[in-house]
This record gives structure tokens, sequence and C-alpha cells, in this order.
């Protein structure tokens, strides 16, 4: 019987605020290891509050790859973060350290752990160029609208303002009749390239997770958070990825002196929350996860025995 060779990958997700980071970064030290950023805001250089971006104090010492190295008039796609992480993995293997892959675009993480082949896309502008019509009319919403009765397991982890993603799955669907969830899935090889351990952070309760969620929203505040939102909105044209995360356009009425700075915080926690909800159907959906809850008091505990038999 042939050994099993491929490297041994440990992911962390789950929603936002819930602790990632600094479980993450506990396990890397336990068990010498190096992290892999799987969000796809924190590749973005000077995006640091917003993006809820580690700080060189919260690394600890613990190398991270794949944060902070883009500009932000960059377009990064998940086929480039398959990529790169993949690449990130085989360096940290060879180095003989165990990869940790962390963060909660739950969409970039499970590409990556089932070896999704990202074949060229053909397009068809005439199509494009209806749908972009239709955005422009209509609005993300009625798009985001139509891909969830189409494609709702797709829909669910995608953001409504991702218009390149809702609108690549529309183009899919009107031209073909076939829905991005089933293309995806259709392009998992037979094995995955790693062997992985699944690790989800998240709270029994919804009332906590809100709670941890809207002070996470006024300490990006007290941080600052005001004046990244302010470059965003001056560059949106060029920063466009940016101008449609959450953290950023919220605050774009009170620029425009139509909205409360007051009124702008609390429609980013509301945000933040319909995020954190769209999180965890994802996970729930897409990966087979060891489940730890902030309740229990023990998840640090608990994911370090899950991780001493995964190795074992």
């Amino acid at each position: 019987m042939s050994k099993d060779t491929r490297p041994r990958v440990v992911a962390i997700g789950g929603p936002t605020a819930t602790g990632k980071t600094a479980l993450s970064v506990a396990l890397a030290r336990k068990f010498d290891g190096e992290i892999i950023s799987a969000d796809s805001m924190q590749i973005y250089k000077g995006l640091d509050v917003g993006t809820a971006k580690v700080t060189e104090e919260e690394k600890n010492g613990v190398p991270h790859h794949l944060v902070d190295f883009l500009a932000p008039d960059q377009i990064f796609s998940v086929a480039d973060f398959v990529g790169l992480a993949d690449g990130t993995i085989q360096e940290i293997t060879a180095r003989g350290r165990l990869p940790f892959v962390v963060g909660g675009t739950g969409l970039y993480m499970t590409s990556l752990l089932s070896g999704l082949n990202f074949a060229p896309e053909k397009t068809d502008p005439a199509l494009r160029d209806a749908l972009n019509r239709r955005l422009a009319e209509e609005g993300p919403q009625a798009l985001y609208e139509e891909l969830v009765r189409v494609d709702p397991e797709y829909a669910a982890g995608v953001h409504p303002n991702n218009t390149t993603r809702v609108i690549r799955a529309l183009e899919l669907y009107s031209a073909t009749g076939r829905r991005m969830s089933d293309e995806r899935e259709a392009s998992r090889p037979a094995q995955p390239p790693y062997r992985s351990l699944c690790l989800c952070l998240t709270c029994r309760d919804r009332a906590l997770l809100y709670r941890r969620i809207d002070a996470r929203c006024e300490e990006m505040v007290r941080r600052g958070i005001l004046e990244e939102a302010e470059l965003v909105y001056r560059n949106r044209e060029r920063y466009r990825t940016a101008a449609q995360a959450i953290g950023y356009k919220e605050f774009f009425p009170y620029f425009e002196g139509t909205q409360e700075l007051n009124d702008c915080v609390n429609r980013l926690k509301q945000a933040s929350r319909n995020y954190a909800k769209r999180q965890l159907t994802w996970f729930r959906r897409q990966t087979d996860a060891v489940w730890l809850y902030l309740e229990d008091g023990d998840a640090a505990q608990r994911a370090a025995r899950e991780i001493t038999a995964f190795l074992a």
C-alpha cells in the first residue's frame, strides 16, 4: 500500500469576529506552523482597519502569507488565490512546518482544499453587456436575488455587492443552463490535493455572535476606519473591490452628506451581521468541519487535540 505523501493542511474558518486570528496564531506556535490568509480583502495594502488585518503584535512571531501584498486597484480572483496558496503550502511543507489556512472567505478556503481546477472562462460579450446594463438600471440587489433563485448554493458564498461574481454566474446560467455550483463540483478532482483538517469557530448563541460583531465594529471606528473609508471613497473608481466591501461602502453616505455618522456605523453592524450569516451557511454546506463553540470555553484545547490526532 503506497504511502500518502500529500501535504497536511489545517484550515480554520467561521464567521467574522469569532477570534480566528488569535486561535490560529496560538495553534501555529504550538505546532510549528505558518499561516496562509484566506481573506479576500486582507490582501490589499493600506486597508488594515476595515479588513481587521492581523497586526505585527498579533502575529506573535508567526509567519503570515497572502496578507498585505496587493495594491487596492488590482483585481484578485479565487483562481489567483488557489494558485498562490497552493505554492505557499508546498513551500511551508518543504520547510518541515505545518500550513494553517485561516480566514472567513469560504469560497477561497473550500476551493483550495478541494483542489478546484479553474479552466479559462468563455464569455459572451453581448450577454455580459446586457447584464451590466441591468446592473446599472436595476442595481446589484436585483441581480443577486436572481442568482439566489437560480443557484442558491453558489449565492450563499457570494456577497450581493460582488457584482463580478454575480454577473459571471448569471452569464454562465443564461448561456448554458448550468449553475456555477455544479461547474465547481464537476471541477473537483477525485482526490483532494491535501490531507486536511477543517476547524470552524463560532457561537452557539447567535445573539453572542452579533454582540461580538457590534463590538468589533465599534473598535474599528476607534482605530480609524473612517480615514480608510474616505480613502476608498475618494478612489472608488479605481478601488472597485474595496468600494464594494463591507467596512467601507457603509460610510459613503456620510462623505456625501446624506447620512449621519452614527447611522453609517449602524449600517456597518447590520451588514457585518448579515455577512456572518452567509459565512455560517457556506461553511456548514461546504466543509466537513469540526465545529468549535466559544461558549464551551475550551475551543483552543479542543482544537489542539484535534490537530494532534490529525498529525498522528
